[in-house]
């Protein structure tokens, strides 16, 4: 967004006493995009997740509303916000009010620092990824705050939990993104994705094998995070009815999805950032990027595009793909498995990490040959769920999908 405005006044002869204003008014269309995209992710991420969960279980999913049910979300939408607002008579008011709101504006805040290509990115802060871990805690205040002022013990029972859960997973979250920061050497989002350019065995998840195990770390603690299954002990309906949200209705009920479903993209976005290269085309180096220009420089912004949503479209489906496969686990099993399993293994990683960098430097070639190696075998990891995928829909006799598997 910087750099837009610069390319504005350089370009356009703008009076100064105007340039504040025009300052504010890109801020304020870049602010109302950013929210937009949200929005509009976040119901078609809802489309999606239904369908695919109805496959899962051998059914049909909406079908109804658009070209096969495409524009259910949409529907949803419409009938929440034209629905009453509900404010108990025994709630906290102004709180009860507030808090839908806080928990959006946290997550809708961490979107500024997301790059989206190689150009395409709000705000490229020298403490990006500090500001998306500290942004998306706001989320537990309004959760909290929701308990709270519901006065519902089932509202406060999810608010208590939330709380416990997010605090704790926090800090194996942030843990997991150290070594990435002390291999970029900045914590801007778009600084960590330079230095992951080139060919993609030197994406940082193929590193070493404790940058491997750290992202499988990063990834178990996001959805910790964003209380999905199988850490979905906020919400529980069989055991709190909804959790924080039981109270509200309309609008303010919408916007506590709107925040968690959208909250899935940073999640997805933070770890292709961190450690799948991010917007980063694969075999095509930063220096041709950087020196394009005309139409290839056009080409490659599209193909960077494509690419990171790409590669987060793939972590949102292993998203979906989990809450309609795993059980939710016990809340003394989610601590346990915080502070017992992952916080100790992510110290053990971030330390070997440091001998590792010192023993073997990046231009080394038993390093290279080492990041070469993991590739091959993320490569063949990912090759065998693609397999595993296939022969589940083959079994399942889906009639949809099965003659796409063949």
């Amino acid at each position: 967004m910087e750099a837009l405005v610069q390319w504005i006044f350089a370009n356009v002869a703008i009076p100064e006493l105007f340039q504040p204003y025009v300052t504010a008014a890109i801020i304020g269309a870049g602010a109302g995009a950013i929210v937009t995209f949200a929005a509009i992710y976040a119901g078609i991420f809802i489309f999606f997740e239904r369908r695919i969960g109805a496959r899962m279980m051998s059914r049909v999913g909406p079908n109804r509303v658009g070209p096969q049910g495409v524009l259910q979300w949409l529907a949803d939408a419409v009938k929440l916000i034209i629905k009453e607002d509900i404010i108990p008579d025994s709630a906290d008011k102004p709180l009860f009010k507030l808090a839908p709101y806080l928990m959006a504006m946290g997550v809708f805040g961490g979107f500024a620092v997301l790059p989206f290509s190689h150009r395409v990115i709000g705000a490229d802060l020298n403490i990006g990824l500090l500001y998306i871990l500290a942004i998306t805690s706001i989320s537990v205040v309004g959760i909290l705050m929701s308990g709270w002022a519901s006065n519902s013990k089932w509202a406060l029972f999810g608010g208590m939990r939330s709380a416990a859960q997010i605090v704790s997973y926090e800090i194996p979250t942030a843990m997991s993104l150290l070594p990435t920061v002390l291999l970029a050497g900045t914590m801007s989002t778009q600084g960590i994705i330079r230095a992951q350019a080139g060919e993609p065995w030197n994406w940082y998840v193929f590193h070493s094998p404790m940058m491997f195990i750290l992202f499988f770390v990063y990834f178990i603690s996001a959805l910790a995070e964003g209380s999905r299954t199988p850490f979905d002990l906020p919400e529980a309906e069989s055991e709190l009815v909804s959790g924080y949200n039981t109270e509200y209705s309309g609008f303010r009920f919408a916007a506590y999805f709107l925040a968690e479903f959208a909250n899935t993209w940073i999640a997805a976005a933070v770890g292709v950032i961190a450690f799948l290269g991010g917007w980063q085309i694969p075999f095509v180096s930063l220096e041709v990027l950087e020196s394009a220009t005309g139409l290839q420089a056009v080409g490659l912004e599209l193909a960077s595009l494509v690419v990171f949503v790409l590669k987060t479209l793939v972590l949102v489906f292993l998203i979906i793909q989990l809450r309609w496969t795993l059980p939710r686990i016990r809340v003394d099993q989610m601590m346990s498995l915080c502070w017992k399993y992952l916080v100790p293994t992510v110290f053990i990683c971030t330390i070997l990490m440091l001998g590792w960098m010192i023993i073997l430097p990046w231009e080394s070639m038993l390093a290279l040959g080492i990041r070469v190696l993991m590739f091959l075998m993320g490569v063949g990891l990912l090759v065998a769920y693609v397999v595993r995928i296939r022969y589940n829909i083959v079994a399942a006799g889906d009639k949809v999908y099965a003659k796409w598997a063949v």
